[in-house]
């Protein structure tokens, strides 16, 4: 059975990383019994330089991207009515507040020598989409981490010290080196950049088409 190895860059604040992965996962799904997986998340961050109290997400977005909070508020209840038809809890999407997301990327790095990476990367979705939390705040982060059944303490000794934050810092240089500028992006087998929340049944023709192409190669 082939292997298809996903790299996916994203940030625990982008709505659409959320969407992209529940949309990966159905795609994963459909074809299933034809490849093996493996997945693998890597940090973005969308305010790399937050510091401070966050601001309302609708003004902050409306400020950035220069237009209106009605457009921007109008973009989000899209957005709202995607995820819901995927399952995704996106309930307080417009209440949230700016943050930085350094040290839940620093706990995702984390959780993945537990096994757990997927695990906290969806649970601290759920806290900022979910339920607005602050998801740079550490009460927050290590209530995830009970979440998805690993040691509080032991998170905390991670949040306390600097352990990971090199790691996050070489995966942002190196997907922005690679010419990664927007998320969600995902890399197929290291070799085929996806970029966006695409649709499941294009996710699953894609995955299709790299083992054809790949299996030609190995033909010669």
């Amino acid at each position: 059975m082939p292997n298809i190895q996903i790299d996916i860059v994203s940030d625990i604040a982008c709505p659409w990383c959320a969407i992209g992965y529940a949309r990966l996962e159905q795609a994963m799904q459909q074809v299933e019994p034809e490849f093996n997986f493996s997945v693998q998340w890597h940090a973005f961050e969308l305010n790399p330089d937050h510091s401070g109290e966050g601001e309302h997400i609708l003004p902050a977005l409306a400020r950035k991207y220069g237009r209106s909070e009605e457009d921007v508020r109008a973009t989000q209840d899209e957005m709202i009515q995607i995820a819901s038809g995927l399952g995704v809890n996106f309930d307080k999407l417009q209440e949230r507040y700016t943050c930085s997301t350094f040290d839940a990327h620093r706990l995702v790095k984390w959780a993945g020598k537990q096994g757990k990476q997927t695990e906290m990367k969806q649970a601290l979705f759920e806290a900022y989409f979910g339920h607005a939390e602050d998801v740079s705040q550490p009460e927050v982060l290590l209530a995830c981490v009970a979440q998805v059944g690993l040691d509080k303490e032991a998170a905390r000794a991670v949040l306390d010290s600097e352990q990971y934050a090199q790691t996050v810092r070489d995966d942002e240089t190196r997907y922005q080196q690679a010419g990664v500028t927007a998320v969600p992006a995902f890399i197929i087998n290291q070799k085929y950049l996806i970029s966006g929340a695409q649709e499941p049944a294009t996710l699953a023709q894609a995955f299709k088409d790299i083992s054809a192409e790949a299996d030609q190669a190995e033909k010669g």
